[in-house]
């Protein structure tokens, strides 16, 4: 029986990616270093989950010895100040049918949940800017990657999730656009829907249980589009 939906943040809530692209841009030409991301090199780089883990990727790609692991959390620490600030300034979206979906699981008794790599501020920010609200006030429990020892694709954060809303793996389903997140959430054993971003339409979903193009109610699979229909007619009803 299905009680909960776990939710990734950036590519799943909305299309976040291309932000934190251009805040890691600037904060590297901020502090003088002479690192550029292009969209492919971001691509490529997402593929490691992590803003400091991907720094230290790049570094080690590019065979430089700097900046160092101090240097690169500082510089972390930073680019995320300043993705919060391009991201209050106004642009973000969330993806199409994401609004509805959160809305209707939530008036049909799903419980909701986030499960992603990247840090709590940053889920906060995102709720507060596409939502006017705290994320506290959206879902039930939250696990982000700054509390677990291990990032996706490991399972720890789905795990930490799972645990927090005292259910069993088959009674959730999780929403993920990235390979590495499909692995985490059946690392953890939980169904997945697959809805990939535009950073990682070309990378491999053959594990999902189900996959769409969007969270738009057509294209979603049969028990959501259900589930929505369902929540729909109770609030017509209520109303």
């Amino acid at each position: 029986m299905l009680r909960a939906l776990i939710f990734d943040v950036d590519g799943t809530l909305a299309e976040t990616e291309e932000i934190h692209r251009l805040a890691f841009n600037a904060t590297f030409t901020a502090s003088g270093l002479d690192w550029h991301w292009t969209r492919e090199d971001y691509t490529g780089l997402l593929r490691t989950t992590g803003g400091k883990e991907r720094m230290r990727r790049y570094r080690q790609e590019i065979g430089a010895e700097q900046p160092t692991d101090t240097v690169i959390a500082a510089l972390h620490a930073t680019k995320t100040s300043r993705y919060a600030e391009m991201i209050v300034a106004g642009g973000l979206a969330l993806r199409p049918g994401i609004r509805d979906l959160v809305a209707g699981a939530r008036r049909s008794g799903l419980r909701l949940a986030i499960a992603t790599t990247t840090n709590r501020p940053n889920v906060d920010t995102l709720c507060r800017a596409c939502w006017g609200q705290p994320a506290e006030a959206l879902f039930d429990e939250i696990a982000a990657g700054d509390e677990v020892a291990r990032k996706k694709p490991a399972p720890d954060v789905y795990e930490l999730a799972l645990e927090r809303l005292e259910i069993a793996p088959a009674q959730a389903v999780a929403l993920e656009d990235s390979r590495n997140g499909l692995l985490s959430a059946r690392g953890a054993g939980i169904a997945t829907l697959a809805v990939p971003s535009v950073f990682t339409k070309a990378e491999d979903f053959s594990e999902a249980q189900w996959r769409a193009d969007s969270y738009r109610s057509a294209d979603l699979p049969d028990f959501l589009r259900d589930l929505l229909s369902a929540s729909n007619q109770t609030a017509g009803v209520s109303a």
